[in-house]
């Protein structure tokens, strides 16, 4: 019988599916909690809605540092609990609270200045630029809530709980659907906010949701803060977080820059060029959805089995987590493939556009495996602490990789969008390839090492 928050025990198949299967489903609630926010803000205009798109890169400088802080504090908490200690996993827990509300403190400053800049520098101006103010302003506001959403979530990770998440994510898409509208246009004592309820609705969402899961972090009997004394700074567990924690927000960070580079050199191809990518990218990530739950999955179980020196253990779980995205992702291939066409025709009636975005994902459906191994074998590497990879990785394959390839295909060769979709598929085999070597030589040396 595998004790609460073990995951060192146990059958391998079932502690993945325990952890996979609610973070699918928490991905799907999110899912559809952006689509209502965007969906009542094209109620209130296209100007609204337009603020909404604008906004999601600066946005995601405060899910990148929150996700990248989650990713490492899970996988010091999860390795001090595999080696028995949870003493100094409790230490983690609440010092990663601690560390999040800090670094948070700096992004709200950070990003309510910086926001007009990056704004601005996006394009915004005038009246455009206060609808998009008016939205992240709240949310830089809050951003502790945000942080420690992420912080308490790390540690519910760690001991293999990924339910709370899903059931936190699936009541507030739920409550989403109420509050937006009620924030927009008021009533019941509040005022209409226009554009900036659907960012107070958002907050208050994520606060109720820090309440939530607070109530069982504490349940875990990892949450010993000791009248708050055991939240004052420790440096050493500092350092530790932030040398775990920020290569992986660093990473994360990757991925924007990556999809501003594919922006600009698709952009030479025209509007329609760029809004064929933009419908296959939310294609991709709809397919790619079922295989988010394997990398929690691998980072859980290997960073408890890491502190327990179980290197068997830690392999099966890194082949299981391949298996099982393979049986999900090669499948899928064929109907992408097959139906690329009336995928784009769901989301464009321009014929241009059409055929641009399922060229690319006739293209794109042969390297899904590709990304499910880049994913679940970083995770992996940060799970057992060696989380520099990600970021050389990240930079090489969103940035020099495609900036020297579609450079000389396009500007150079004069070679037409094809040979864009073409380098994104040797890309991201030839970063498999290396993630999945890398990876598996560093679970080597660390067996050794232990030996």
């Amino acid at each position: 019988m595998v004790q609460h928050n073990d995951l060192t025990r146990g059958p391998l198949p079932g502690l993945i599916r325990q952890i996979a299967v609610p973070t699918c489903v928490g991905m799907v609630f999110s899912t559809m909690y952006n689509v209502v926010d965007t969906w009542f803000a094209g109620l209130i205009g296209t100007e609204a809605q337009a603020a909404l798109s604008l906004s999601f890169p600066v946005f995601f400088l405060l899910m990148a540092a929150g996700s990248g802080l989650q990713v490492g504090s899970t996988s010091l908490i999860g390795s001090a609990l595999g080696e028995g200690d949870r003493d100094r996993a409790a230490s983690y827990a609440v010092q990663a609270i601690s560390f999040g509300l800090l670094a948070s403190a700096g992004l709200a400053v950070l990003g309510l200045w910086a926001s007009p800049h990056l704004f601005g520098f996006m394009g915004a101006k005038g009246p455009y630029l206060e609808t998009c103010m008016a939205y992240m302003g709240p949310i830089f506001s809050c951003a502790p809530v945000f942080l420690l959403l992420y912080m308490c979530n790390a540690t519910l990770q760690a001991v293999g709980d990924t339910r709370t998440f899903r059931n936190f994510i699936a009541g507030g898409a739920a409550l989403n659907c109420a509050l937006d509208p009620w924030f927009i246009y008021g009533g019941l004592g509040l005022p209409p906010m226009g554009v900036a309820g659907v960012a107070w609705a958002t907050v208050v969402i994520h606060a109720a949701g820090c309440g939530y899961l607070l109530l069982r972090v504490r349940k875990t009997g990892l949450l010993k803060t000791d009248k708050g004394r055991n939240l004052v700074p420790r440096p050493g567990l500092y350092l530790s977080i932030a040398r775990q924690g920020l290569p992986a927000s660093v990473n994360f960070l990757t991925i924007a820059i990556g999809v501003f580079v594919i922006n600009s050199f698709v952009s030479d191809f025209g509007q329609g060029a760029v809004a064929a990518y933009g419908i296959a990218m939310r294609v991709e990530q709809i397919a790619l959805m079922p295989t988010i739950g394997l990398n929690v999955a691998a980072l859980s179980i290997i960073s408890q089995n890491f502190g327990a020196r179980d290197f068997g253990r830690i392999r099966e779980t890194l082949r299981l987590c391949l298996k099982y995205g393979a049986w999900m992702m090669l499948p899928a291939a064929a109907p992408i493939i097959l139906l690329a066409r009336p995928f784009m025709a769901a989301f464009s009636s321009d014929p241009a556009v059409v055929e641009t975005g399922a060229a690319y994902l006739r293209i794109d459906a042969l390297v899904l495996y590709g990304y499910v191994v880049i994913f679940v074998g970083t995770s992996a590497l940060q799970a057992i602490q060696k989380p520099m990879f990600a970021i050389w990785l990240g930079l090489g394959r969103q940035f020099l990789a495609p900036v020297l390839l579609f450079w000389l295909f396009t500007r150079i060769l004069g070679l037409g969008i094809l040979s864009i979709w073409w380098s994104i598929f040797a890309i991201v085999w030839i970063a498999a390839g290396i993630t999945y070597w890398f990876s598996r030589r560093k679970l080597r040396e660390a067996a050794a090492g232990a030996d």
